[in-house]
């Protein structure tokens, strides 16, 4: 599907990475840097990274890699006990699992979030209250790590599997109900901000 930001039928841009680690870009024959490919992604840009030797498209590597250059620059998004557990997904048995439920619960939040933008700009004409949008995406990263918890059948289920039936908890073997409940979980926050809206 393409992006928003190119035309319809637009072929997807191809970045070519040579062995001096330089990245050039055929669509407007330049050289370009990792902040350019970072802005390229904030534009809605569809593109995709290629070994100019080789051939083989890294793309995913040189995203990784943006990541880590906005994190030492301190923009950090992701806290540490999140990456310990990211981590420890790997070889796990329900790996496969993960980049579906990080990309869906990803698309759920920036869904939430534009609607989150629009009712705060009516209610406070533009001037959002940031400490507000800060607290809800601290409970959104934690309800993302407690999912990760959860997909990882070595970690203990606190208080033993009768406490799910109490509180309703998804269980750990079921961690398609754990998506929706994210998904739920991210709704009732909009209701709430819908309501307090409204009472304005």
């Amino acid at each position: 599907m393409p992006s928003k930001n190119q035309p319809d039928g637009a072929s997807q841009v191809v970045i070519k990475k040579y062995a001096n680690r330089r990245l050039y870009n055929t669509a407007t024959s330049s050289y370009i840097t990792l902040d350019d490919l970072s802005r390229m992604v904030r534009d809605d840009v569809d593109f995709a990274v290629f070994d100019a030797k080789t051939g083989e498209d890294i793309t995913r590597s040189v995203l990784t890699q943006i990541i880590v250059e906005e994190e030492a620059k301190g923009q950090n998004l992701l806290p540490i006990g999140f990456l310990r557990q990211l981590i420890g997904m790997y070889g796990d048995s329900l790996q496969e699992l993960v980049p579906r439920y990080l990309e869906h619960s990803m698309e759920s939040f920036i869904e939430n979030q534009e609607q989150m933008r629009e009712y705060l700009s009516d209610a406070f004409d533009d001037m959002f209250p940031f400490g507000s949008l800060e607290d809800i995406s601290q409970q959104n990263m934690t309800i993302m790590q407690q999912a990760l918890a959860m997909f990882n059948p070595t970690q203990k289920v606190r208080d033993g599997a009768n406490e799910d039936a109490k509180t309703g908890t998804p269980s750990a073997a079921d961690p398609f109900a754990i998506m929706q409940a994210q998904i739920n979980a991210l709704q009732q926050q909009m209701h709430v901000l819908v309501g307090l809206n409204k009472k304005k």
